[in-house]
C-alpha cells in the first residue's frame, strides 16, 4: 500500500486518479491541485505545479511514495531532477522524464533534431528566429502549400498555425518572431512540409530501457466540426483507431517507438514516463509530428479506462526500471470521448457557471472526467476552456460515441458547447 500524489488539474490528471484508485496497492491519494471530479475520488490539495518546494513539502508531510507529473510544464521546468537530486527523496517513484528527455516536448526544432539523429521519419524542417526572419520568409517560397509554422517552446497545444496562403503565411511569421504572438514560446519557429495525411496518436511507457505501448487514439483538435476553426486542447478522442492496423502499427513500433527508446539509451536520457508521439500517416507510413513527453489529453480519457492492467503496479515497475517484467491487458472494446467546452473557447471564455446533471450519469453508461471544474460551497462550477469529457465505452466506436452523446444530454450549464462530429472521418 503506498500513498500517491498526481500534479496537475485536468481531465487527463482526472483519468490517471480513477485508474490508480482502481488499484489495491493504493493507499491514499491525491492530485495537486486537482478538480471538483478527483475531489469525489482523492483528497484535492491547493499547490501550484511549479512551486517545486511547496511540493516537496507536501510529500513529506503526507509520506508520499509514488509522484506522477500530469502536465508538461513542471517537466520541462525540471521537476524530475529537483527530488532526483536529493538525498531525502531518493527512494521516492516519480514518473515523469529528465528536464533532458522533457526538452523534446519543450523545443520543437530538439525533437526535430532528435528525429533526425536517429532516422525517425518525419517532415523536412528549417528553424528560424527574429534575425533570420527574412531567410524563413525565402524558405517558405520553396514549400508548397500550405504551410506548416510551429512556435519551438510550450504554447499551450494552440502554437501550431497551418496556413494556405504564402503572403498570409509570412505575415504570421513575423507576427510571431516580431510580435511575439506566442510570447517566448516562438522566439524561434520551425517551419516544416506539410504531411497530407491523417492523424494518430500513440502512447508509450517506458523506463528508458523496455517500453509497453498503449492503445492508441485519435484526437480532434479544432473547435469547429468538420476540422474548422481554432486549434484547441481537444475537443473529444476515439480509440482504438480503426485505419491503424497491425501492419501500420508494426511499422509505428519499428520505425518510431524503438529508435525513440534506443534514442534515450544512446543520448544517456534519463525517462520514466510517457512519450505521446504525435503520428501523421501518410499513404501506409507513419511519420512523427511532435513528440509530448506525457500523457495526451483528451485521448487519456479514451486510452486509460482501456487498460484492464493495474496502472499503479505497471507505473511502480516503470519507475523502478523493471518495466520489462509488467504485462499489459488491453480491453479489446473501442473508448469514445466527447469534450464540452465554455462558449468561446479557444478564445475569451467565462468561468463560474453552474454544473447540473451529472449525478444522473452512471458508470455503466458513461465515465464523467472533468477537466475544467471546481466546488464551491457544495456546488460544481466551470473553471476553464474545456470543462467536462464523457467516456463510453462499447463494442465499436459508432456504438460508444452513441453512448457519450446519449449521457451527454443530462449535462447542463449555461453556454455549454460540444462538437457533434467526433469521429465524422473514420467512415
Amino acid at each position: 500500500m503506498m500513498n500517491i500524489l498526481i500534479l496537475g488539474s485536468g481531465g487527463r490528471e482526472h483519468a490517471i486518479a480513477y485508474k490508480i484508485k482502481q488499484s489495491p496497492q493504493c493507499n491514499q491519494l491525491y492530485v495537486a491541485p486537482g478538480n471538483a471530479g478527483t475531489h469525489q475520488i482523492a483528497t484535492n490539495l491547493d499547490l501550484n505545479i511549479l512551486d517545486f518546494e511547496a511540493i516537496a513539502e507536501t510529500i513529506r508531510q503526507y509520506d508520499i511514495k509514488m509522484f506522477v507529473v500530469g502536465p508538461e510544464a513542471p517537466l520541462v521546468e525540471g521537476i524530475t531532477d529537483f527530488f532526483k537530486s536529493q538525498s531525502q527523496f531518493k527512494d521516492l517513484l516519480i514518473i515523469g522524464p529528465s528536464k533532458e528527455g522533457a526538452v523534446l516536448e519543450g523545443s520543437k526544432e530538439r525533437a526535430k533534431t532528435f528525429m533526425k539523429a536517429h532516422n525517425i521519419p518525419t517532415a523536412a524542417y528549417q528553424s528560424f528566429n527574429a534575425e533570420s526572419l527574412e531567410k524563413g520568409q525565402a524558405f517558405l517560397e520553396t514549400l508548397k502549400p500550405p504551410y506548416v509554422l510551429k512556435a519551438d517552446g510550450l504554447a499551450g497545444g494552440k502554437g501550431v498555425l497551418i496556413i494556405e496562403d504564402l503572403n498570409q503565411a509570412k505575415v504570421e511569421l513575423s507576427k510571431m518572431l516580431k510580435e511575439n504572438k506566442f510570447g517566448k514560446a516562438s522566439e524561434t519557429v520551425v517551419i516544416e512540409e506539410f504531411l497530407d495525411g491523417i492523424e494518430l496518436s500513440v502512447f508509450v511507457l517506458t523506463d528508458g530501457k523496455d517500453y509497453l505501448t498503449l492503445p492508441n487514439a485519435k484526437d480532434y483538435k479544432r473547435i469547429g466540426e468538420g476540422d474548422t476553426g481554432l486549434n484547441t486542447g481537444g475537443m473529444g478522442a476515439v480509440s482504438p483507431v480503426p485505419f491503424a492496423d497491425e501492419d501500420f502499427m508494426n511499422k509505428v513500433e519499428q520505425k518510431i517507438i524503438k529508435p525513440t527508446v534506443e534514442g534515450f539509451q544512446k543520448e544517456n536520457i534519463d525517462y520514466k514516463g510517457f512519450v505521446f508521439i504525435g503520428l501523421m500517416k501518410v499513404g501506409d507510413e507513419p511519420y512523427v509530428v511532435e513528440y509530448n513527453v506525457r500523457l495526451g489529453d483528451p485521448e487519456s480519457e479514451v486510452v486509460l479506462p482501456r487498460l484492464n492492467s493495474d496502472l499503479l503496479e505497471t507505473l511502480t515497475l516503470t519507475a523502478k526500471g523493471k518495466l520489462k517484467q509488467a504485462e499489459l491487458k488491453i480491453n479489446e472494446k473501442a473508448a469514445t470521448t466527447v469534450v464540452l467546452v465554455s462558449k468561446g473557447y479557444p478564445k475569451s471564455y467565462e468561468k463560474g457557471k453552474s454544473i447540473v446533471g451529472l449525478d444522473s450519469i452512471s458508470e455503466e453508461d458513461a465515465i464523467v472526467f472533468h477537466a475544467g471544474t471546481q466546488l464551491l460551497e457544495g456546488k460544481i462550477l466551470s473553471n476553464g476552456g474545456r470543462v467536462i469529457a464523457v467516456t463510453a465505452i462499447d463494442d465499436n466506436y459508432k456504438k460508444a460515441l452513441k453512448k457519450s452523446y446519449n449521457q451527454i444530454r443530462h449535462i447542463c450549464y449555461e453556454n455549454i458547447y460540444f462538437r457533434k462530429d467526433i469521429g465524422f472521418d473514420l467512415e
